[in-house]
């Protein structure tokens, strides 16, 4: 009797555990499928970041492009004649006229904190020194960087 009790227990539990394999099984496919939907979503979303990327940078390729040749036209425009003799002549002189006032001024204001520095009583060369400065330097390298290559990059152009 033990053995047809162990018989049908044994073979019942033989008959279900096959199927408990399956059912463990389908569970992870599913988690598997699962995670494998999660990485494609992921997938996705980085390359559409990059899509989005891709596509701001040609709107600000395009966008740089418009401005530099929206630019290049204005200036082209300001150098044109407009037939008026008086009216081209004060076009022509705005641009040396600001820069001559500037420059006297700028002199004007390095000469007064020499005089200054000397009239109180500092040596010439520590007068010289101190009015003198790194940004003085700086706007030097500037304008001389402004005048002596715009004439390289003149003869490199076509």
């Amino acid at each position: 009797m033990i053995e047809t009790l162990l018989g049908g227990l044994l073979g019942g539990a033989f008959r279900l555990a096959p199927e408990i394999l399956k059912w463990l099984d389908r569970k992870g496919e599913r988690g598997h499928e699962l995670a494998m939907q999660d990485k494609a979503l992921e997938f996705e979303k980085i390359r559409g970041a990059q899509r989005m990327d891709e596509i701001d940078a040609g709107a600000d390729a395009a966008w740089n492009v418009g401005a530099i040749e929206t630019l290049r036209e204005a200036v082209r425009a300001q150098g044109e004649k407009t037939g008026v003799r008086w009216a081209d002549a004060l076009s022509s002189s705005v641009r040396p006229v600001i820069t001559y006032w500037f420059m006297a001024l700028y002199c004007a204001a390095k000469t007064a904190a020499f005089v200054a520095a000397v009239t109180a009583g500092a040596d010439w060369g520590v007068a010289i020194l101190h009015a003198w400065t790194e940004a003085d330097q700086a706007l030097w390298a500037g304008v001389l960087n402004f005048w002596f290559l715009g004439r390289v990059f003149d003869r490199v152009r076509p």
